[in-house]
């Protein structure tokens, strides 16, 4: 099977059908992530399922149903006792909100760890603020007007 360098220039043929589904984050207390995201990010919980047989659950949660939105998969594996290493490849996910000062003044009375306080982003104007989920990973908040 040979490929044409036009073809090979264009990509997959079906490719204007993909699309983002998830991403997956491992989390150590499903419970406590669950509230993050839903109660204090406004995200809702669109299915939760146990896998006893590889003592794991998949929860996925998004700010709209998975066949028209990206969503987020946490994964719980039920024996894992220590925080994961987040390493080094694994940036942020981001999230825009409407009113950033707000936001972040209620999730700070939360007590979310806030490590970037809202404000210009360095080399722009563009108002941004990182804040971290109970595992450690970054969540970057975009002011959306």
């Amino acid at each position: 099977m040979s490929t044409t360098a036009a073809e090979a220039a264009a990509g997959p043929q079906d490719s204007k059908q993909f699309r983002i589904l998830h991403t997956m984050i491992r989390v150590r207390d499903l419970d406590k992530s669950l509230d993050f995201y839903t109660r204090l990010l406004g995200m809702s919980e669109l299915r939760k399922k146990d896998y006893p047989g590889g003592k794991f659950t998949l929860a996925f949660v998004g700010y709209g149903g998975e066949a028209d939105h990206a969503v987020i998969e946490l994964t719980h594996n039920w024996d894992q006792e220590e925080p994961y290493d987040l390493g080094t490849g694994f940036g942020h996910v981001a999230i825009g909100v409407p009113d950033i000062y707000a936001t972040c003044e209620r999730l700070e009375a939360e007590g979310v760890a806030i490590p970037r306080p809202p404000g210009p982003m360095k080399h722009g104007t563009t108002v941004i603020a990182f804040i971290e989920d109970p595992d450690g990973y970054k969540i970057e908040l975009i002011e959306q007007a």
